[in-house]
């Protein structure tokens, strides 16, 4: 039988950081411990992160499944894919790593077995136009050549201010920019808005409307000069039929996929899979896990070739982050072996 516990965690900011949704200063997550009674010295650790406002699962849920979990342990098959997204990823995280011997290899990949670095993008959180500029220089001192700036939540004006300044220093050779409004662009000027994005050389932007507007995210794909990846726009739709549908109708340049939020691998290898029948092109974003789950998502990321910048960046968040052998070298995420994990439960 498989025993679970869970330890519920607040992950606390270096620094408050913003977006179009407010101010995050904590993050809550709940850590499941999943052991093999058969052999209780080896257990296997998973994450269910949770981001209030964007995540589908109702916490309260969440505790009382765990609780039960904890209570009666683990039946061999499971499926929470579409009610707590969360809990899938979390569960299937913790029986890989157990059924690997407990060490944090899940997937064995070259960033696993041979130290190969993930391109990452810097993040550049909302704040002041003189804070995100600070920001955007300390990445580019660190090596970054591809950075995300989270817009939407100060006047678009100084957001267009500080792009301008970007690209006064480096053109979109020498840098590449994302941006992610997270749905806070109107339906009304959210066109408008695409075009003076265009004109400094952005990449693309994620999300530029709220989810749910289908019919506008089409037109707007169909003429944007700027490129436009659905983020949010994924989280929640469930089965084959409605993915295709939604990948169809909206027709995207990009997709970019957070496991935690979508219902763990296997439900994140399925949009892989089909992005791939529409020749759509993607990348892979932690959803501000702790170093437990951004390990799970790297791995799971490096079993694919794709040359683009991962957004898989966020371990640096935290002052009380779990102890790990993640580090970040320039642009580029590695695992150290000779390093251990640390975890406090």
């Amino acid at each position: 039988m498989i025993k679970i516990e869970n330890f519920p965690y607040d992950l606390i900011f270096k620094r408050p950081s913003g977006t179009s949704r407010g101010v995050l200063t904590s993050k809550k997550s709940y850590f499941i411990k999943a052991t093999d009674t058969s052999n209780p010295a080896v257990s296997g650790w998973g994450e269910c992160s949770l981001i209030d406002g964007l995540s589908p699962d109702n916490e309260e849920q969440l505790i009382n499944v765990l609780n039960e979990l904890s209570s009666n342990g683990l039946n061999e098959t499971f499926n929470y894919t579409a009610s707590l997204p969360a809990l899938q990823f979390g569960l299937e995280t913790a029986l890989l790593d157990l059924k690997n011997r407990g060490n944090g290899h899940l997937f064995f990949t070259p960033f696993v077995k041979y130290g190969q670095g993930i391109r990452i993008n810097g993040l550049i959180w909302m704040g002041s136009k003189n804070e995100m500029l600070a920001q955007v220089r300390d990445k580019i001192e660190q090596g970054f050549t591809c950075v995300k700036l989270k817009i939407g939540a100060i006047h678009f004006e100084d957001e267009i201010d500080v792009l301008k300044s970007i690209r006064q220093q480096f053109d979109e050779h020498d840098m590449e920019i994302r941006v992610d409004a997270n749905g806070a662009f109107s339906i009304s000027d959210a066109y408008d808005k695409l075009c003076q994005l265009a004109e400094l050389d952005i990449h693309s932007i994620e999300q530029p409307i709220p989810k749910g507007n289908w019919e506008n995210m089409a037109n707007l794909c169909q003429k944007s000069p700027l490129s436009i990846a659905l983020d949010e726009e994924l989280i929640g739709i469930n089965g084959h039929d409605n993915q295709r549908l939604l990948l169809e109708t909206i027709q995207p340049d990009y997709c970019i996929f957070k496991p935690s939020l979508l219902g763990g691998f296997q439900a994140t290898l399925e949009w892989i899979q089909l992005c791939g029948e529409l020749s759509i092109p993607w990348w892979i974003t932690s959803a501000l896990e702790s170093n437990i789950g951004l390990n799970a998502i790297a791995q799971f990321t490096n079993q694919f070739y794709n040359p683009l910048p991962q957004g898989l960046g966020t371990g640096q968040l935290y002052v009380n982050n779990i102890e790990s052998p993640l580090m970040i070298n320039g642009e580029n995420l590695y695992y150290h072996n000779e390093l251990n994990w640390k975890i406090p439960f």
